[in-house]
C-alpha cells in the first residue's frame, strides 16, 4: 500500500509541477491576448487528444494527451495546426505588430517570474546542497592515469578551469568542455598537480567522461534470471566488498576483474544489511565477446549526502546561476566537434519527468530547484527565432512592422508547418534517447540519499545535480 501511495505522490507531483510549468508560460499568452482585446479561441496544457475539456465565455480550455507543452489558440497570430487543430472559420481583424510582440513575449516573460517566485521560496524554506566529495576510488594500474601518478584518494579540484566539488561538478564540466583532452587539477595532501586527461564517450548516456571512478563500493541493483549471479545466491541490494581476494573500490574495477574470470570459481564477498558473506561464483563466458559475465545491474552504494542551506542561494544568485549553465550548454550544442554533445545528450519530456520524479523522491527542495531550471530553459528555448516559438512569432512582427505591411500568409503556413514538424520529430528524437538511458534514470530514482542540517547558513550556488550511470555485468 505505502508502494502505491508513493507513485501516486511522486507522479501527481510530476504532473503538478510540470503542468505549472506550461501553464504559467501559457496563462502569459493568454492574460496579454485578452488584455490587448485579442480573441483567445482556445487554452490547452499537453498536445493532442483532449483527455478533458470545458468551455467558457467562448473559449475551450483543455488538458491534451502528450504533455511535451501548450498553446493558447490566438487566430490573429499564425497559429500552427499540427499542434492547435484548425482554427475556426470566422476570421478576426487583425492584431497589430506590437500586439503579437506582446503576447509572444508574455509566456517566457512569466516563466522568468514564476522562477523568481520559486526561488524566493528555496531562499526561506533552505536548499539540499550535494556535499559527496570528488574523491577518485580504484586506479587500474595499467591505465596511463596511473602511470601518470594519479592514485586512490586523490581529489578533482577542478576540471577545463571549473572549480568542482562534488563527482557532479565533475561530470558537469568535462561533457561541456570543447575538447576531450581535458585539463584536470589533483589534491594529495594538500598539493595541487595538473594533469590533462583524455576523456571518452559513453554509449550508454551520451556525453563524454574522465577515466576515472568514484570511490565508493558497487551495489547489485537487480540480478538476471538463470545467471551466476543467481546460481551463487547473490541478491538485489547487495554490497560487493571484494572479488578474487581483491578489495573492491569501484564499479570498473569489479567488471574488468569479472571479464578476466571466465569459468574460473571466484570468491566474492557482499555485505548484505550489516552481514558479510563470502561466497564463490564462476562467471559464465559471453559467447559474443569472450569474457566473464556474473548477470548483474550494477550500481553505487554510496549515499548522496545534502546539507541544507538554510536561507537558500538568493533568488537572482539562482537565475544567474541557471544562466551561467544554460548558455554553456549552448555552447556545448554549437561545437559538438569539440564537445562530443549533440541532440541525442539533450532531455525531452520523458527524461524531465524521470528527473522531477527522482527529485521529488529525493526532496520538495531539490524538485524546486529543478523547477527554477526547467522554468528557465523554457523561457529560453521559446525566444529563439524559429517559427511556432515565441521567438519565431516576434521575429515575423517585426519584420511586418518594417514593411509595413504582413508577410505572405501561405509562406508563414508553409514555415510554420514545416517547423512543426520537425519540433515534433525533434521531441521524438530525443524522446527515444530519454527510453535508452532508462536504466541510468532508474538508478538515480533508487539512488540512496541523506539529507542534514549544515553547519552554517551561508548562500551557495545551485549545485549541478547528477547521477552516475548504472552499469550492467
Amino acid at each position: 500500500m505505502s508502494l502505491i501511495l508513493q507513485f501516486l505522490y511522486v507522479g501527481g507531483a510530476v504532473l503538478l509541477l510540470f503542468g505549472a510549468a506550461v501553464f504559467f508560460h501559457e496563462w502569459g499568452h493568454f492574460y496579454v491576448a485578452r488584455r490587448r482585446g485579442m480573441k483567445v479561441e482556445a487554452f490547452a496544457i499537453g498536445f493532442g487528444p483532449k483527455l478533458f475539456s470545458w468551455t467558457r465565455d467562448g473559449i475551450e480550455y483543455s488538458w491534451r494527451l502528450i504533455p511535451a507543452g501548450g498553446f493558447v489558440k490566438l487566430p490573429q497570430m499564425l497559429t500552427s495546426e499540427a499542434l492547435e487543430g484548425k482554427a475556426a472559420v470566422d476570421a478576426p481583424p487583425p492584431a497589430s505588430p506590437l500586439d503579437k510582440i506582446l503576447v509572444a513575449v508574455a509566456g517566457p516573460v512569466m516563466n522568468i517570474v514564476f522562477a523568481f517566485v520559486i526561488a524566493s521560496v528555496i531562499y526561506v524554506v533552505g536548499l539540499p546542497v550535494l556535499v559527496n566529495p570528488s574523491s577518485i576510488g580504484y586506479v587500474d594500474p595499467t591505465s596511463a592515469e596511473a602511470k601518470m601518478g594519479i592514485a586512490e584518494g586523490d581529489r578533482i579540484v577542478m576540471v577545463d578551469g571549473r572549480a568542482t566539488k562534488t563527482w557532479q561538478d565533475v561530470q558537469m564540466a568535462t561533457v561541456i568542455a570543447r575538447t576531450n583532452m581535458v585539463p584536470v587539477v589533483l589534491e594529495r595532501n594538500g598539493q595541487r598537480q595538473s594533469y590533462v586527461l583524455e576523456a571518452k564517450q559513453s554509449v550508454v548516456v551520451g556525453g563524454k567522461f574522465l577515466n576515472l571512478d568514484p570511490k565508493d563500493h558497487p551495489t547489485v541493483m537487480d540480478v538476471t534470471k538463470g545467471s551466476a549471479a543467481e546460481e551463487a545466491g547473490i541478491l538485489a541490494k547487495d554490497t560487493v566488498i571484494s572479488f578474487s581476494g581483491m578489495p573492491i573500490s569501484s564499479t570498473e574495477q569489479l567488471i574488468k576483474l569479472i571479464q578476466k574470470a571466465g569459468g574460473l570459481p571466484s570468491p566474492i564477498v557482499v555485505q548484505r544489511g550489516k552481514e558479510k558473506l563470502s561466497l564463490s561464483i564462476t562467471p559464465k563466458v559471453d559467447p559474443g565477446t569472450q569474457v566473464g559475465r556474473i548477470g548483474v545491474a550494477l550500481g553505487s552504494n554510496s549515499v548522496n549526502v545534502y546539507e541544507v542551506q538554510k536561507p537558500g542561494p538568493l533568488p537572482w544568485d539562482q537565475l544567474n546561476d541557471i544562466w551561467k549553465k544554460t548558455i554553456s550548454t549552448f555552447s556545448a550544442l554549437i561545437h559538438p566537434k569539440e564537445t562530443g554533445v549533440g541532440a541525442k545528450d539533450l532531455t525531452g519530456p520523458i527524461g524531465i519527468f524521470a528527473m522531477l520524479a527522482t527529485w521529488v523522491h529525493t526532496d520538495y527542495r531539490l524538485a524546486l530547484s529543478f523547477l527554477v531550471l526547467l522554468n528557465v530553459n523554457l523561457a529560453v528555448l521559446n525566444m529563439l527565432p524559429l517559427p511556432v516559438l515565441d521567438g519565431g512569432h516576434i521575429m515575423l512582427s517585426i519584420l511586418e512592422a518594417v514593411r509595413r505591411k504582413p508577410l505572405n500568409v501561405r509562406i508563414q503556413e508553409y514555415a510554420t508547418t514545416i517547423f512543426a514538424v520537425m519540433l515534433i520529430s525533434f521531441m521524438a528524437y530525443v524522446s527515444f534517447h530519454d527510453i535508452k538511458r532508462f536504466p541510468l534514470f532508474k538508478a538515480m530514482f533508487k539512488q540512496d540519499s541523506q539529507i542534514e542540517a549544515a553547519p552554517s547558513a551561508e548562500p551557495a550556488s545551485v549545485p549541478v545535480l547528477q547521477n552516475a550511470p548504472t552499469n550492467s555485468r
